[in-house]
């Protein structure tokens, strides 16, 4: 097992960050000169409409984005699409991510999991080494016991 990173620690994907980006650009920009150039029976409050519904989807594509696991002394902040998650070290028993998981699962002390969606398994190679660093913090600072 490799050393544990130094902290303060972040892992987010690169790729859906690049999609949801590109995509929400693309959807309101259209969107934008769609409503411009729209056949005349529309109103304004249509072209209105057309730009606030690329503004949502561009939120709810940010939201997704925004996913990520940050690493500090004290324990670890899981931002999810919708909820964030503040866990101290103790709480937080493994990781595990099976072959083809969207992202990996913490197994919590309470006997919960929750989802990181920080940590995208798209990007195996990647995906792979932040999950290799996450468990070495989890045995060192966590209560969790040593794989050997």
């Amino acid at each position: 097992m490799t050393d544990a990173p130094a902290l303060p620690a972040v892992w987010r994907p690169r790729t859906t960050r690049l999609v949801a980006y590109t995509t929400a650009g693309v959807i309101v920009l259209g969107m934008i000169v769609l409503a411009v150039v729209v056949a005349p029976q529309f109103k304004l409050f249509d072209r209105v409409l057309m730009v606030a519904f690329a503004a949502v989807v561009a939120w709810v594509l940010h939201m997704l984005a925004r996913c990520r696991v940050s690493a500090d002394e004290s324990g670890l902040t899981v931002v999810n699409a919708f909820r964030t998650r503040r866990l101290e070290w103790p709480e937080v028993v493994d990781v595990s991510m099976a072959t083809g998981d969207p992202w990996p699962t913490l197994d919590l002390a309470d006997g919960t999991s929750l989802p990181a969606m920080g940590i995208n398994g798209a990007e195996k190679a990647r995906a792979a080494h932040q999950l290799t660093e996450l468990r070495a913090l989890l045995h060192t600072r966590g209560e969790a016991p040593d794989p050997a």
